[in-house]
């Protein structure tokens, strides 16, 4: 059964705490981020491990595997955004509709330990990009389809909440 699609406008995560898995956007740099993806990563291949990882808790809800095969998929889009927002000035992104790649991928039949392998390799790239921004790069823009602006900084805010409410979502 297909799930309905998010289409909350989750950028208030940059002005507020999440009330659900208590992130702060304000206390994450560029040069945090790697050491929260790599610290994040061993508990999303324990995540893939469980028994029954491809059942999903209610009809509406993601199993544990969709999740984490979306989650390799937002490692790899933000480390794109990142290294465009670092290479071209003011970029912009193309969109990206996760739901629609969630059923493209096949998340729901996906391999539990290929899935844990490309989320491992996708979230230590995405670490080192983050860890190759200087200061000085904090503020470059870019910006989303829909318009919205980001920093390089509000786009690691906004990203590794993105990955810590989904192992929050999976009780990682």
């Amino acid at each position: 059964m297909p799930i309905i699609p998010d289409e909350k406008d989750w950028t208030w995560v940059l002005t507020r705490p999440c009330p659900e898995c208590g992130f702060d956007a304000s206390t994450v740099t560029p040069a945090t981020v790697p050491g929260s993806v790599s610290n994040m990563l061993p508990r999303w291949r324990a995540a893939l491990r469980r028994p029954h990882v491809a059942e999903r808790p209610d009809d509406s809800t993601w199993s544990v595997l969709e999740y984490a095969s979306h989650v390799r998929d937002v490692f790899s889009i933000f480390d794109q955004r990142l290294n465009l927002m670092l290479n071209e000035d003011n970029a912009r992104f193309e969109n990206w509709d996760g739901d629609k790649t969630a059923v493209e991928k096949d998340y729901a039949n996906a391999d539990p330990a290929v899935v844990s392998a490309e989320l491992t390799a996708e979230g230590e790239q995405v670490a080192e990009s983050f860890a190759s921004v200087h200061e000085d790069e904090w503020g470059r823009k870019g910006f989303r389809s829909n318009g919205a602006e980001f920093t390089v900084l509000t786009l690691a805010q906004y990203f590794l909440h993105d990955v810590v409410h989904h192992l929050h979502d999976v009780d990682g």
